[in-house]
Protein backbone atom coordinates (compact mmCIF):
# COMPACT_ATOMS: atom_id res chain seq x y z
CA UNK A 1 0.00 0.00 0.00
CA UNK A 2 2.85 2.11 0.97
CA UNK A 3 4.26 1.43 -2.28
CA UNK A 4 1.58 2.58 -4.31
CA UNK A 5 1.05 5.52 -2.32
CA UNK A 6 4.76 6.64 -3.40
CA UNK A 7 3.90 5.97 -6.75
CA UNK A 8 0.89 7.80 -7.23
CA UNK A 9 2.67 10.85 -5.58
CA UNK A 10 5.22 10.70 -7.77
CA UNK A 11 3.13 10.64 -10.93
CA UNK A 12 1.14 13.42 -9.25
CA UNK A 13 4.36 15.40 -8.60
CA UNK A 14 5.36 15.02 -12.60
CA UNK A 15 2.12 15.99 -14.09
CA UNK A 16 1.89 19.37 -11.74
CA UNK A 17 5.57 19.84 -13.08
CA UNK A 18 4.65 19.57 -16.92
CA UNK A 19 1.30 21.40 -16.53
CA UNK A 20 3.11 24.29 -14.86
CA UNK A 21 5.97 23.93 -17.72
CA UNK A 22 3.15 24.49 -20.06
CA UNK A 23 1.42 27.27 -18.46
CA UNK A 24 4.55 29.56 -17.37
CA UNK A 25 5.80 32.04 -19.57
CA UNK A 26 9.01 32.86 -20.45
CA UNK A 27 10.51 29.68 -19.08
CA UNK A 28 13.89 30.18 -20.75
CA UNK A 29 14.62 33.63 -19.29
CA UNK A 30 18.22 34.54 -18.14
CA UNK A 31 17.99 36.83 -14.88
CA UNK A 32 19.65 40.33 -15.55
CA UNK A 33 20.28 38.85 -19.44
CA UNK A 34 19.79 41.81 -22.03
CA UNK A 35 17.64 41.23 -24.56
CA UNK A 36 17.73 43.19 -27.86
CA UNK A 37 14.46 43.97 -29.60
CA UNK A 38 13.82 43.86 -32.96
CA UNK A 39 12.71 47.78 -33.45
CA UNK A 40 11.47 50.23 -31.31
CA UNK A 41 7.83 49.45 -31.40
CA UNK A 42 6.82 52.83 -32.04
CA UNK A 43 3.25 52.75 -34.36
CA UNK A 44 3.41 54.13 -37.38
CA UNK A 45 1.11 55.98 -38.92
CA UNK A 46 -0.25 53.42 -42.47
CA UNK A 47 -2.54 55.12 -44.96
CA UNK A 48 -6.53 55.61 -44.11
CA UNK A 49 -5.54 56.36 -40.42
CA UNK A 50 -7.60 58.38 -38.52
CA UNK A 51 -5.97 61.01 -36.17
CA UNK A 52 -7.18 64.30 -34.28
CA UNK A 53 -4.86 66.93 -34.66
CA UNK A 54 -4.92 69.83 -32.32
CA UNK A 55 -2.71 73.06 -33.10
CA UNK A 56 -2.33 75.75 -30.11
CA UNK A 57 -0.13 79.14 -29.74
CA UNK A 58 -0.25 81.93 -27.28
CA UNK A 59 -2.35 83.44 -29.51
CA UNK A 60 -5.29 81.13 -29.68
CA UNK A 61 -6.74 83.01 -32.53
CA UNK A 62 -3.64 82.57 -34.95
CA UNK A 63 -4.13 78.75 -34.01
CA UNK A 64 -7.97 78.51 -34.38
CA UNK A 65 -8.00 78.39 -38.14
CA UNK A 66 -5.94 74.91 -37.88
CA UNK A 67 -7.74 73.59 -36.29
CA UNK A 68 -11.44 74.51 -38.40
CA UNK A 69 -13.18 72.23 -40.96
CA UNK A 70 -13.28 75.00 -42.99
CA UNK A 71 -10.36 75.90 -45.38
CA UNK A 72 -8.75 79.10 -45.43
CA UNK A 73 -6.87 81.24 -47.67
CA UNK A 74 -3.29 83.20 -46.46
CA UNK A 75 -3.66 86.96 -46.91
CA UNK A 76 -0.02 88.34 -46.22
CA UNK A 77 1.38 85.11 -44.95
CA UNK A 78 -1.37 84.84 -42.04
CA UNK A 79 -4.57 82.83 -42.64
CA UNK A 80 -7.87 85.01 -43.21
CA UNK A 81 -11.43 83.39 -43.74
CA UNK A 82 -13.97 82.84 -40.62
CA UNK A 83 -14.69 79.80 -39.11
CA UNK A 84 -16.08 78.47 -35.81
CA UNK A 85 -13.42 78.20 -33.00
CA UNK A 86 -13.59 75.90 -30.08
CA UNK A 87 -13.82 71.82 -29.16
CA UNK A 88 -16.74 71.40 -30.98
CA UNK A 89 -14.82 72.82 -34.52
CA UNK A 90 -11.67 69.94 -34.26
CA UNK A 91 -11.37 67.71 -37.01
CA UNK A 92 -10.66 63.96 -37.00
CA UNK A 93 -8.54 63.49 -40.20
CA UNK A 94 -8.59 60.67 -42.16
CA UNK A 95 -4.93 60.29 -43.86
CA UNK A 96 -5.53 59.30 -47.53
CA UNK A 97 -4.78 56.33 -49.55
CA UNK A 98 -1.64 57.88 -50.59
CA UNK A 99 -0.13 58.55 -46.70
CA UNK A 100 -0.98 62.24 -47.11
CA UNK A 101 -2.79 64.28 -44.55
CA UNK A 102 -4.46 67.25 -45.58
CA UNK A 103 -4.36 70.17 -43.21
CA UNK A 104 -6.16 73.47 -43.26
CA UNK A 105 -3.83 76.40 -44.84
CA UNK A 106 -0.65 74.69 -45.18
CA UNK A 107 -2.01 71.76 -46.85
CA UNK A 108 -1.13 68.00 -47.48
CA UNK A 109 1.16 66.31 -44.91
CA UNK A 110 3.31 62.93 -45.34
CA UNK A 111 2.32 60.77 -42.49
CA UNK A 112 3.04 56.89 -43.83
CA UNK A 113 5.81 55.30 -41.56
CA UNK A 114 6.09 58.38 -38.93
CA UNK A 115 5.08 58.55 -35.58
CA UNK A 116 2.94 61.14 -33.54
CA UNK A 117 5.82 63.11 -32.44
CA UNK A 118 7.23 63.73 -36.16
CA UNK A 119 4.13 64.43 -37.51
CA UNK A 120 3.63 66.88 -34.66
CA UNK A 121 7.00 68.19 -35.50
CA UNK A 122 6.60 68.93 -39.06
CA UNK A 123 2.99 70.35 -38.79
CA UNK A 124 4.80 72.76 -36.72
CA UNK A 125 8.05 73.44 -39.17
CA UNK A 126 5.24 74.18 -42.21
CA UNK A 127 3.43 76.37 -39.47
CA UNK A 128 6.49 78.52 -38.38
CA UNK A 129 8.31 78.52 -42.32
CA UNK A 130 4.55 79.87 -43.86
CA UNK A 131 5.00 82.83 -41.10
CA UNK A 132 1.36 81.77 -39.63
CA UNK A 133 2.68 81.59 -36.08
CA UNK A 134 5.79 82.07 -34.51
CA UNK A 135 4.77 79.68 -31.33
CA UNK A 136 3.15 76.93 -32.31
CA UNK A 137 2.49 73.90 -30.68
CA UNK A 138 1.13 71.13 -32.37
CA UNK A 139 -0.62 67.65 -30.44
CA UNK A 140 -1.73 64.58 -32.87
CA UNK A 141 -3.69 61.64 -31.03
CA UNK A 142 -5.26 58.90 -32.38
CA UNK A 143 -9.00 58.96 -33.05
CA UNK A 144 -9.93 55.32 -32.56
CA UNK A 145 -6.85 53.23 -32.77
CA UNK A 146 -7.39 49.17 -31.66
CA UNK A 147 -6.32 45.84 -31.74
CA UNK A 148 -8.38 43.03 -31.18
CA UNK A 149 -8.06 39.96 -28.65
CA UNK A 150 -9.84 36.88 -29.28
CA UNK A 151 -10.05 33.28 -28.52
CA UNK A 152 -8.80 31.99 -25.24
CA UNK A 153 -8.54 34.94 -23.18
CA UNK A 154 -10.87 36.35 -20.14
CA UNK A 155 -12.47 39.37 -21.71
CA UNK A 156 -11.86 39.09 -25.32
CA UNK A 157 -12.80 42.11 -27.32
CA UNK A 158 -11.39 45.71 -29.31
CA UNK A 159 -9.31 47.38 -27.23
CA UNK A 160 -8.01 50.99 -27.25
CA UNK A 161 -4.58 52.07 -28.21
CA UNK A 162 -3.97 55.09 -26.28
CA UNK A 163 0.18 54.94 -26.00
CA UNK A 164 3.07 55.13 -29.10
CA UNK A 165 3.71 51.76 -28.20
CA UNK A 166 1.63 48.39 -27.19
CA UNK A 167 3.11 45.12 -26.44
CA UNK A 168 1.47 41.72 -27.16
CA UNK A 169 1.91 40.97 -23.20
CA UNK A 170 0.32 44.16 -22.42
CA UNK A 171 -2.77 43.26 -24.93
CA UNK A 172 -3.31 39.95 -22.83
CA UNK A 173 -3.24 41.39 -19.66
CA UNK A 174 -6.03 44.03 -20.76
CA UNK A 175 -8.06 41.13 -21.89
CA UNK A 176 -7.41 39.20 -18.81
CA UNK A 177 -4.54 36.96 -19.36
CA UNK A 178 -5.17 33.54 -21.30
CA UNK A 179 -7.41 30.63 -19.63
CA UNK A 180 -6.20 27.61 -18.77
CA UNK A 181 -7.45 26.34 -22.11
CA UNK A 182 -5.03 28.69 -24.21
CA UNK A 183 -2.41 27.51 -26.11
CA UNK A 184 0.58 29.55 -24.94
CA UNK A 185 2.99 28.10 -27.27
CA UNK A 186 0.83 28.88 -30.86
CA UNK A 187 -0.34 32.59 -30.29
CA UNK A 188 -1.51 33.93 -33.50
CA UNK A 189 -1.09 37.88 -34.25
CA UNK A 190 -2.45 38.54 -37.67
CA UNK A 191 -1.07 42.03 -39.06
CA UNK A 192 -1.95 43.71 -42.37
CA UNK A 193 1.35 44.61 -44.53
CA UNK A 194 1.83 46.02 -47.75
CA UNK A 195 -1.88 44.86 -48.19
CA UNK A 196 -1.64 41.26 -47.32
CA UNK A 197 -2.29 39.41 -44.38
CA UNK A 198 0.14 37.98 -42.43
CA UNK A 199 -0.08 35.47 -39.70
CA UNK A 200 2.57 34.65 -37.22
CA UNK A 201 2.75 32.30 -34.44
CA UNK A 202 4.71 32.90 -31.19
CA UNK A 203 5.56 31.10 -28.24
CA UNK A 204 4.87 32.78 -24.44
CA UNK A 205 7.02 30.81 -23.11
CA UNK A 206 10.41 31.32 -25.10
CA UNK A 207 12.19 34.67 -24.44
CA UNK A 208 11.71 35.03 -28.20
CA UNK A 209 8.96 36.59 -28.53
CA UNK A 210 10.59 39.61 -27.35
CA UNK A 211 12.94 39.87 -30.66
CA UNK A 212 10.28 39.15 -32.88
CA UNK A 213 9.20 42.28 -34.38
CA UNK A 214 5.06 40.90 -33.52
CA UNK A 215 5.98 41.61 -29.94
CA UNK A 216 5.27 45.28 -30.37
CA UNK A 217 1.45 45.60 -31.44
CA UNK A 218 0.30 47.91 -34.47
CA UNK A 219 -2.77 49.35 -34.69
CA UNK A 220 -5.69 46.90 -36.25
CA UNK A 221 -3.69 43.83 -35.02
CA UNK A 222 -5.82 40.85 -34.15
CA UNK A 223 -4.25 38.42 -31.69
CA UNK A 224 -6.28 35.12 -31.27
CA UNK A 225 -5.61 32.36 -28.82
CA UNK A 226 -6.48 29.02 -29.88
CA UNK A 227 -7.88 26.39 -27.55
CA UNK A 228 -5.58 23.56 -26.32
CA UNK A 229 -6.80 20.04 -27.36
CA UNK A 230 -8.46 19.22 -24.32
CA UNK A 231 -11.03 22.11 -24.60
CA UNK A 232 -11.45 20.98 -28.85
CA UNK A 233 -12.07 17.78 -27.11
CA UNK A 234 -14.27 18.81 -24.28
CA UNK A 235 -16.24 21.50 -26.85
CA UNK A 236 -16.89 18.53 -29.03
CA UNK A 237 -18.31 16.02 -26.10
CA UNK A 238 -20.59 18.96 -25.64
CA UNK A 239 -21.46 19.17 -28.96
CA UNK A 240 -21.94 15.71 -29.54
CA UNK A 241 -23.97 15.37 -25.76
CA UNK A 242 -26.22 18.52 -27.30
CA UNK A 243 -27.12 16.71 -30.16
CA UNK A 244 -27.96 13.94 -28.91
CA UNK A 245 -30.01 15.16 -26.27
CA UNK A 246 -31.58 17.71 -28.56
CA UNK A 247 -32.63 14.37 -31.06
CA UNK A 248 -33.76 11.97 -27.76
CA UNK A 249 -35.94 15.42 -26.86
CA UNK A 250 -37.72 15.41 -30.52
CA UNK A 251 -37.84 10.97 -30.36
CA UNK A 252 -39.91 11.41 -27.34
CA UNK A 253 -41.91 14.30 -28.35
CA UNK A 254 -42.93 12.58 -31.61
CA UNK A 255 -43.59 9.33 -30.04
CA UNK A 256 -46.07 11.74 -27.58
CA UNK A 257 -47.61 12.82 -29.90
CA UNK A 258 -48.37 9.50 -32.08
CA UNK A 259 -49.62 7.87 -28.64
CA UNK A 260 -51.84 10.99 -28.50
CA UNK A 261 -53.51 10.66 -31.58
CA UNK A 262 -53.52 6.92 -31.11
CA UNK A 263 -55.25 6.80 -28.24
CA UNK A 264 -57.91 9.77 -29.80
CA UNK A 265 -58.74 7.61 -32.77
CA UNK A 266 -59.15 4.44 -30.26
CA UNK A 267 -62.09 6.86 -28.31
Amino acid sequence: MKKFVLLLSVIVLVSACNVQKRVVYIQDIIPDEAIFMANDGNIRIKPLDRLKVVVSSSNPELAAPFNAATSFNSVNGLPSGSAVSGPSSLQTRTVDAEGYLNMPIIGEVLCTGKTRSEIASEIESKIVEGGYISDPSVNVEFADMKVTVLGEVNRPGQYDVVRDKMTLLEALAMAGDLTIYGMRDEVAVIREVNGETVVTLLDLRSKDIFTSPYYYLQQNDVVYVKPNRYKAATAEINQNRTFWLSLIGSLVSVSTLVISIVAFSQN
